[in-house]
């Protein structure tokens, strides 16, 4: 099969327009009813025959908690394992007995995890990587292997926290938080996936944000980033699906609110009087959340768990009103920072 991509662009003599078959603008009645009997009809009757099982598991799914899966033994790959939600996630996954790949580019950093990582019993490498460069995540995944064996759980972890708008900073820098935050996720699943299909088990958690379901201006780069992770994930769900392999992969989207990670950050927080009016999560909580929901393959994590349920219903709200509601809770306008925390 041929690596070349078939790109929709222009013909030899340029531009072609498509041409429709000639419709008339009269419909028929009879060929309306045809319409119906022979397409809306069996397509009704199909959704309805796959909707029962659905419904039937999410009743017994309220009743019954669900069994969860061991992973013992598996090797799990952290991207920006070496400090923060990362650093949380890899001792946490070594506590349910994964042997664990701490990646970062802060060696220190993820000396340090590795080395805390293998008190709890299990194998761990650090591998120093550039994960929004393709070239380097293809040689990650072959040290990876030789390391610790092929990677069954891979979490997309690493990212830049920057408070910038579009016209703040260097055009780099719009382009480096693009690369590490979205496009890395990319990379590192076109190389890790076709193992795990090969061997019938995988799963792969991304760590995206509470920004991906509440825009606010001030992080404009960040948040587009954070929409970009949730719509890879939702897709790749479903392509999985389309493929038939959903109960061989799985997928996690993690969507945490504001978690105490870099001073800097949290002292920023503190002068915006944010630190009073919003909950701040510790590394260990998100993590121990996230795992769990690794652990009974669960789709989407939320932390707080209720934020699901705001989410869902800000998102069919005029626009006017879901304005209204980011600027009460904010109590205000963020003030344009023209910082950047990384």
């Amino acid at each position: 099969m041929s690596d070349e991509v078939a790109y929709f662009t222009n013909a030899e003599t340029g531009y072609v327009p498509a041409k429709l078959a000639q419709r008339s603008s009269h419909l028929k009645p009879l060929r309306i009813l045809q319409f119906v009997l022979q397409d809306v009809i069996p397509d009704v009757v199909k959704f309805i025959v796959c909707l029962i099982p659905l419904i039937l598991n999410g009743l017994i799914g309220l009743i019954v908690a669900p069994k969860k899966k061991s992973i013992v033994g598996q090797t799990a790959l952290v991207t920006g394992g070496g400090n923060g939600l990362g650093r949380a996630l890899c001792l946490r996954l070594a506590q349910e007995g994964c042997n664990v790949a701490v990646v970062d580019i802060d060696m220190v950093g993820a000396q340090r995890t590795v080395t805390d990582v293998r008190k709890l019993g299990v194998k761990s490498e650090a591998f120093l990587a550039d994960i929004a460069n393709y070239e380097e995540v293809e040689k990650l995944r072959l040290a990876v292997e030789d390391a610790l064996g092929p990677v069954d759980i891979l979490v997309n972890n690493a990212g830049l926290l920057a408070i910038l708008s579009i016209t703040e900073g260097k055009p780099s820098d719009l382009q480096r938080i693009l690369n590490v935050n979205l496009l890395s996720h990319f990379w590192t699943i076109r190389a890790f996936k076709p193992g795990m299909i090969h061997r019938h088990r995988g799963h792969i958690v991304a760590i995206a944000s509470i920004a991906a379901h509440f825009p606010v201006g001030r992080f404009i780069p960040y948040t587009v980033t954070k929409y970009g992770v949730r719509a890879l994930m939702e897709s790749l769900n479903s392509e999985l699906l389309m493929d038939g392999l959903q109960e061989e992969l799985h997928t996690t989207c993690v969507y945490p609110a504001l978690i105490a990670t870099r001073q800097q950050f949290m002292d920023l927080l503190d002068k915006l009087n944010f630190l009073r009016r919003f909950y701040v999560f510790t590394p260990e909580q998100v993590a121990s959340e996230v795992v769990k929901g690794i652990l009974v393959n669960k789709r989407e994590v939320f932390v707080p768990s209720i934020l699901a349920l705001f989410c869902k219903q800000f998102e069919n709200l005029p626009s006017g009103l879901r304005h209204l509601a980011v600027c009460t809770a904010l109590r205000g306008k963020l003030p344009s920072l023209n910082l950047k925390q990384s």
